[in-house]
């Protein structure tokens, strides 16, 4: 095995615990009891991007296509 690939696997796995942990740290999509409240209209719900959850949600995006890229590179036969 080639020390490349090694090192690609080892980023792969550091990846594959990210991903997971910021899965696990985001909130769920229903708001609950807040909604029917009209809570969901604060200044957090309507600048979701700026808050912590659209931190989260770019951060997934972003592990995720790195997660998807080392997958097809560590398929590839070298």
């Amino acid at each position: 095995m080639s020390t490349l690939r090694i090192v690609v696997t080892v980023i792969y796995c550091i990846i594959c615990v990210a991903l997971a942990a910021i899965v696990l740290l985001q909130e769920g999509k229903q708001q609950g009891l807040g909604t029917i409240s009209g809570m969901a209209d604060t200044y957090w719900g309507k600048n979701k991007s700026r808050s912590m959850e659209g931190n989260l949600n770019k951060a997934t995006t972003i592990v995720a296509v790195g997660f998807i890229v080392l997958s097809f590179v560590l398929n590839m036969k070298w």
